[in-house]
């Protein structure tokens, strides 16, 4: 496999750990236990913040990289793999904002509510660049009649 297909999957793979930590944390805080209630005061927005610099931050850019490499030629493979990872993200957020509602209204803050809508909106360019790669058509090259 060539190098953008690899950066194309490790790129499925970081948006894939974005979503599954971002569920993650959205579940725990529907269900809080009471233990770590009393003893503890939870902020969800520096773990969210977190969560965003380790996963979602790479992984765009680890999607762009294939993107500029196979640009020119086009690959439906990579093409796959990069709009695979925005519905991979999209899903994922659209189950977070679906828990909005159960959370306690003590955790709720402008970015637990606000982050799912916004990575909702940014799956949408991910899967269009992805779709761009797999409708691109390789060019032939130039004939040279002298």
């Amino acid at each position: 496999m060539a190098i953008e297909k690899w950066l194309a999957v490790t790129s499925l793979g970081l948006f894939a750990m974005f979503a599954g930590e971002m569920i993650s944390i959205y579940n725990f805080m529907t269900d809080v236990p009471d233990a770590i209630e009393f003893a503890i005061k939870f902020d969800a927005d520096p773990k969210i913040f977190q969560f965003i610099s380790i996963g979602v931050a790479p992984a765009g850019i680890l999607a762009a990289v294939p993107f500029i490499m196979s640009r020119r030629y086009g690959s439906k493979p990579i093409g796959g793999l990069i709009v695979a990872g925005g519905i991979v993200m999209l899903l994922g957020m659209l189950v977070c904002y679906s828990l909005i509602d159960k959370i306690d209204d003590s955790y709720l803050t402008d970015v637990v509510k606000y982050v799912p809508i916004l990575f909702m909106i940014l799956s949408i360019p991910v899967i269009a660049v992805g779709a761009f790669l797999t409708k691109e058509k390789k060019r032939r090259p130039k004939k040279e009649f002298f």
